[in-house]
């Protein structure tokens, strides 16, 4: 019996971080082998949605060419990922929304689609990766009928997206410890690294 198609949804790509571990540098635009982080991201999600969102504070010009539309922060202070979040679930065209981190470019389309189709057998609730031991809060799927929640939740002054998903409901979808594909490349020695392993494997 063929399996149930995948309904379709938004996707966001945080890149409106403050890159104070690259020294101020704006992350997603930082190249890791040739290209931009947000470049493998966006070869990745592009194929899944007709409203890829990318959450960018700066470069906007650049950061446009990945994205069907950039959202913003509303305050200048580099709040951190729930506004960014908040700000995709505001405009999001679809049912769900998929959020993912710029600097995260070794996820794959299996991890994603165990996302998809926990939202799909599960709409009512978010669903965030769970090593077996940690949340990963900036690999989830978001009903965008809870959008409503996650702004009272800010405007609470909550600024954790972990803390406000759990208690909307959140369901882990399980992967292995130490998942080398949630690898977040956000430090120049994590950038060489990861570079210098892929190229000398055997």
């Amino acid at each position: 019996m063929p399996e149930t198609p995948l309904l379709p949804c938004s996707v966001l790509l945080l890149a409106g971080g403050r890159g104070q571990r690259l020294g101020g540098r704006d992350k997603g635009l930082v190249e890791w082998h040739g290209r931009p982080l947000i470049e493998h991201l966006h070869q990745l999600v592009r194929p899944l949605t007709d409203d890829l969102i990318v959450s960018c504070n700066r470069n906007a010009d650049r950061y446009g060419a990945y994205a069907d539309r950039l959202v913003q922060d509303d305050t200048p202070d580099y709040p951190g990922p729930l506004a960014g979040i908040r700000a995709g679930l505001a405009v999001a065209r679809h049912p769900w929304l998929l959020v993912l981190p710029c600097d995260a470019p070794c996820i794959d389309g299996a991890l994603i689609d165990d996302l998809r189709r926990a939202a799909q057998a599960d709409p009512a609730h978010p669903h965030m990766l769970h090593d077996g031991e940690h949340w990963e809060p900036l690999f989830c799927i978001i009903p965008r009928a809870l959008a409503a929640a996650v702004e009272q939740a800010w405007q609470r002054g909550e600024r954790s997206p972990r803390h406000v998903l759990l208690p909307l409901g959140a369901q882990p979808v399980h992967c292995a410890p130490n998942d080398p594909r949630l690898a977040n490349l956000n430090t120049p020695d994590l950038l060489q690294e990861d570079s210098q392993a892929e190229n000398f494997s055997p």
